[in-house]
């Protein structure tokens, strides 16, 4: 985790610091071609790129404080941290799953028809959510009928 930290406070300082040259990069051509462009339609500063590109400093900031204050929460080094970890020191249970399950596949298919009906036509929206709800029950419940009730 220290180097997923470090590496997005490297990439906020460069975000940081392409914002900036942008500005500036932007600003001295609006200066070397003034006649090109009509006045008081232009300020100099191209604001889509440096926006976008503030944010994207934004982002890596938010992510990188996010995980220095996961880091300190935590109390200790993760496996991947320590040079002398083996593999199966960070492989922990990561869940139950049902790799024959059929739910996940209905899911994405009322999923497909929501979005694909807010796309071309509002009508298929409605066939997809019944099938989402009726998919998200069956995939909660799945454990709770037949041979596998607990």
């Amino acid at each position: 985790m220290r180097v997923n930290t470090n590496l997005f406070w490297i990439l906020a300082v460069f975000f940081g610091l392409s914002a900036a040259g942008y500005t500036v990069w932007s600003l001295i051509d609006f200066a070397s071609t003034p006649e090109q462009i009509e006045p008081l339609t232009h300020t100099g500063v191209e604001w889509v790129g440096t926006i976008g590109i503030a944010l994207g400093a934004l982002l890596s900031i938010l992510i990188a404080f996010y995980l220095t204050i996961t880091k300190r929460a935590q109390g200790g080094e993760l496996p991947e941290d320590i040079m002398t970890a083996e593999i199966d020191d960070g492989d922990p249970e990561v869940g139950h799953f049902s790799p024959w399950s059929w739910w996940p596949m209905v899911l994405a298919l009322g999923l497909a028809f929501m979005f694909l009906g807010f796309a071309v036509g509002i009508w298929l929206a409605f066939i997809g959510g019944p099938i989402v709800l009726i998919a998200i029950v069956g995939w909660q419940f799945e454990y709770y009928r037949n041979f596998f009730a607990r």
